[in-house]
C-alpha cells in the first residue's frame, strides 16, 4: 500500500476560547478556561501562564488563577464560529474537510500547484484567514490527516517520505487516547516509533481494534481518504434593472427573463423547487418579499406566472382600492428569485389519478392569480385540528401554504387516522357553518320563562322557543344566577325563521328537539384564562339545527347544521 495522500491541515489554537470570544464576547486575551463535565478542555495563553492546564477540575483551575473566566463548553457555538474560517479557506482552495471545530484539512496537491508550492500555499491560506476572519492559525503538511494535525501544532511542513520519521519521535500521548497511552508507558513504550515497531498481530490481540487503528496511525499508515464537503450551490438569480419599473407590462417581461434563468440554473444541477421566494427593491430602498408555494415542481412557465402575478399585485397596490397594501412609492430597480424546497427532478412522485393534473393546475393558477392581485390572505382553505369547540378545530391558511393544524388532534388529508379526540370535544356530527362571531340569543320554556342551567348542569325546564338577537334587560332588582340566562321579551311577530342566521338577521322559532348539555371546563387552574360553558344541539320547527352554548348566564348561537 502506498503512502497516504499529502494533506494540508489548518489548525486554530485554543479554538473553544476563540469561539467564546467571537460569539459571546469573552475576551480571549485574558485568563479564560472552557469547561466540560467540570474539567478544563481548553484555556487561553494567559491562563496557561497562570498554571491552568487541560484536565484540571474547576476548583483547582480557579485556585491556580483567581481571575479565571470560566465558560461552559458549547459544541454548537464552536461550529458556528468556525464556519467563516472554513469558508475563507474554500475561497483559496476547494475540497475542504472539517475535522472538528478549529481544524480543517484538504489535499495539498491542488493548492501547492497553483500557488507555487506547499509553503507558499500555507502562507497564502494563513494570511487570507487572518484578513478575512481576524483569526490566527497554523498549518501543517504531511502524509495523512493524523500526521498533518501533529505537524500543524508545530507549524511544520514534513518533506515527502518523511512522515514515518516525523511520527517516530512523537510521544504516545499524541494518539489522543489517554488510557492507551498510560498503558503503553507502563509497558515501557514511550514514543510512536516504539509503538509502531510492535508486531501488528500482537497489538490487535492485546489492545483490540482501537489499539490496532492507533498502531496504524503511529506507523504513518493513515490512508483514510478526505471526506471533503461541497459548498452549497448558489441558485439565486438577480436582475439589476437599468431604470425603475412601475409598469406591469415591463415587469412581466423582466419576470419572464429571470424565471427562465432560474429554471435553467436549477435544471443544470438536476434540481427543481417547490417554493419560490420573490424579492424586490425599489428606488427608495423599500424591500418587498413574498414566498409562493406549489404542490408540484415549479416549471419555467409556473415561475414566470408567479413572479408576474406578484409584481402585478405590488405595482397595482392602492390603485384597486380595498384594504390591500399601498403600492411602492418608487419603481423596482432590483428583482431577485430565491428557490426554496429544492429537490431532485425525480424526487416528487405525481398521483396516479390526476392529483397534479391539468384541472388541478388550472385551479391552482387561478387561485394564485387572485392572491397576486389581492394578497395571500384573499384565498384561504380550512385545516382541521384539535380542540373542543368547532371554532377551535378549524384553522384558515392561505392557499399554497403548508396545511398544518393549529392544535394536535386533527386529521390531515392522506395522513391516516386522527389521534384520540380531546376530552369534552363536541360529539359528531360536526356543524356545517361556524359563525365567525357567536350571536346572542334567549332560550325560553313553554311558559315563556327563560331556561336556566345551574352549576350542576340541571335545566330549569325543557327549551321550547329560541329568540335570536332580542336580549331585553333584566327585571329591576333581579340578579342572574351563575349559569342562568337573562330573561327575554316575547318573540317578535315579524321575526324571520332561524335559517336567516346565515345573513345575520334576527330569528324566533319553536324548538322541537334538543340534546345536551355537554360541559366544558377549560384552564380552571388559571383564573384569568378559565372558561366554563355548556353546549346544546337544538332542532327547530323549520327543519334547521343549531349549536348553542350558555356561558356566564348568556346563551349564544355558535354554529349551524345542514
Amino acid at each position: 500500500m502506498g503512502e497516504p495522500v499529502r494533506t494540508l491541515l489548518l489548525w486554530c489554537p485554543d479554538w473553544p476560547v476563540l469561539a467564546a470570544e467571537i460569539v459571546d464576547g469573552v475576551p480571549a486575551t485574558g485568563p479564560v478556561a472552557v469547561l466540560h463535565a467540570n474539567r478544563v478542555i481548553a484555556c487561553s495563553e494567559r491562563a496557561r501562564a497562570e498554571g491552568v492546564r487541560r484536565g484540571l477540575r474547576r476548583r483547582e483551575a480557579q485556585g491556580r488563577c483567581s481571575g479565571l473566566t470560566v465558560v461552559d463548553h458549547d459544541p454548537g457555538r464552536d461550529a458556528r464560529a468556525f464556519e467563516p474560517v472554513v469558508a475563507a479557506v474554500e475561497e483559496v482552495a476547494v475540497g475542504v474537510e472539517v475535522i472538528r471545530p478549529g481544524a480543517c484539512a484538504l489535499a495539498a496537491r491542488g493548492p501547492s500547484r497553483y500557488l507555487g508550492g506547499e509553503e507558499a500555499a500555507a502562507e497564502r491560506i494563513v494570511e487570507h484567514v487572518a484578513l478575512s476572519c481576524a483569526v490566527e492559525s497554523q498549518i501543517g503538511v504531511a502524509a495523512g490527516v493524523f500526521a498533518a494535525g501533529l505537524a500543524a501544532r508545530e507549524g511544520r511542513i514534513v518533506p515527502p517520505g518523511g512522515t514515518p520519521e516525523f511520527l517516530a519521535g512523537q510521544p504516545v500521548e499524541a494518539l489522543g487516547r489517554s488510557a492507551l497511552a498510560d498503558l503503553l508507558r507502563r509497558l515501557g513504550v514511550r514514543t510512536l516509533g516504539d509503538f509502531a515497531a510492535l508486531p501488528a498481530g500482537d497489538v490487535l490481540a492485546r489492545f483490540g481494534f482501537d489499539g490496532a487503528l492507533a498502531h496504524r496511525l503511529a506507523a504513518g499508515r493513515d490512508d483514510r481518504p478526505l471526506a471533503v464537503r461541497r459548498p452549497p450551490v448558489d441558485l439565486t438569480v438577480t436582475a439589476d434593472l437599468d431604470e425603475p419599473i412601475d409598469r406591469i407590462d415591463v415587469a412581466a417581461f423582466a419576470a419572464r427573463t429571470l424565471a427562465e434563468q432560474l429554471h435553467e440554473r436549477l435544471a443544470g444541477h438536476g434540481l427543481a423547487c417547490t417554493r419560490l421566494g420573490i424579492e424586490a427593491v425599489t428606488a427608495h430602498g423599500q424591500e418587498l418579499h413574498r414566498v409562493w408555494r406549489h404542490d408540484g415542481l415549479l416549471t419555467a412557465a409556473a415561475i414566470a406566472d408567479r413572479v408576474r402575478w406578484q409584481l402585478d399585485g405590488w405595482l397595482s397596490g392602492a390603485r384597486r382600492g380595498g384594504d390591500r397594501p399601498a403600492r411602492p412609492t418608487a419603481g423596482i430597480i432590483r428583482l431577485r428569485l430565491l428557490p426554496d424546497g429544492v429537490l431532485a427532478q425525480a424526487g416528487l412522485q405525481p398521483g396516479l389519478w390526476g392529483e397534479t393534473g391539468a384541472e388541478r393546475e388550472r385551479a391552482h393558477r387561478a387561485l394564485s392569480r387572485v392572491q397576486g392581485l389581492l394578497g395571500p390572505e384573499a384565498v384561504v382553505t380550512a385545516v382541521l385540528g384539535g380542540g373542543r369547540s368547532p371554532a377551535d378545530q378549524t384553522r384558515l391558511v392561505p392557499w399554497g401554504d403548508e396545511r398544518l393544524p393549529a392544535r394536535p388532534g386533527g386529521r390531515r388529508a392522506g395522513a391516516g387516522p386522527a389521534v384520540p379526540s380531546w376530552p369534552g370535544r363536541l360529539p359528531p356530527p360536526s356543524p356545517a357553518v361556524v359563525l365567525p362571531t357567536p350571536l346572542a340569543a334567549s332560550v325560553l320554556d313553554a311558559t315563556g320563562a327563560p331556561v336556566v342551567v345551574s352549576a350542576r348542569l340541571a335545566m330549569s325546564a325543557p327549551p321550547a322557543r329560541l329568540s335570536i338577537g332580542t336580549m331585553p334587560p333584566q327585571p329591576t332588582g333581579s340578579t342572574p344566577a351563575p349559569g342562568s340566562a337573562p330573561s327575554a321579551t316575547a318573540p317578535s311577530a315579524t321575526a324571520p325563521s332561524a335559517t336567516a342566521l346565515r345573513g345575520g338577521t334576527v330569528a324566533s322559532v319553536e324548538i322541537v328537539g334538543w340534546a345536551g348539555p355537554w360541559p366544558v371546563d377549560e384552564r380552571w387552574w388559571a383564573p384569568a384564562e378559565a372558561r366554563r360553558r355548556a353546549r346544546f344541539q337544538v332542532r327547530l320547527a323549520d327543519g334547521s339545527a343549531l349549536l348553542l352554548a350558555v356561558e356566564s348566564g348568556q346563551w349564544l348561537v355558535e354554529a349551524l347544521y345542514d
